[in-house]
């Protein structure tokens, strides 16, 4: 078999059990590519990933990313402080582009914006949602809750996507009259083996 291969990972939201299956996933896919000459590298997508713990966008980042910040958290009255890469992870050496949208928000533009600013990682797709806060659920009892907003976030490059998203580095929009079809996508494992 002479096909080059790209693997393809789709993260859907940053919840409760994003880590556990992501290590699972992550070894397994390890194996699989260590001493592959065919492996041309990793689409990490994205799209209408509304986003989650700021903790577990941490955990994702530092998977690909070797060291450094993560994100900025901006408390205000020039309060800030790093998120840092908070293990060291087994694709820090793999081709990598990343599948942005309109749905991409929060922790999916944390990830997203690191790997850019820490790596050079291509986005590509569509301008990413914009969240540019960091909320903090609170228990009211009763079965009330309230999420406050406690900061917000920033790039390490200091970059506040807030009501603005992220634009990509390569413009793909999806093909609205052919759902059947992922222009994006095409165009993302193109990039990767040219």
């Amino acid at each position: 078999d002479d096909c080059l291969q790209v693997t393809y990972i789709r993260l859907s939201q940053f919840g409760d059990r994003t880590n556990q299956e992501w290590l699972t996933l992550v070894n397994d896919l390890d194996l699989k590519i260590k001493n592959n000459p065919r492996f041309k590298g990793v689409i990490l997508d994205l799209r209408n990933n509304p986003g989650g713990y700021l903790g577990d966008a941490n955990f994702i980042a530092s998977e690909f990313i070797k060291s450094g910040t993560v994100v900025i958290q901006d408390k205000g009255n020039n309060e800030t402080s790093a998120l840092s890469v908070s293990r060291k992870g087994l694709l820090t050496e793999v081709p990598l582009i990343v599948l942005i949208n309109k749905g991409s928000a929060s922790a999916s533009e944390i990830v997203a914006g690191a790997l850019r600013d820490q790596k050079s990682v291509k986005l590509l797709g569509e301008t990413s949602f914009g969240k540019g806060t960091i909320q903090q659920a609170e228990d009211l009892g009763n079965g009330a809750g309230l999420h406050v907003t406690i900061a917000k976030w920033l790039t390490p490059n200091g970059t506040w996507v807030h009501e603005k998203g992220l634009t990509p580095d390569i413009s793909v929009s999806s093909d609205e009259k052919d759902q059947a079809r992922d222009t994006q996508l095409e165009k993302a494992i193109e990039e990767l083996v040219k």
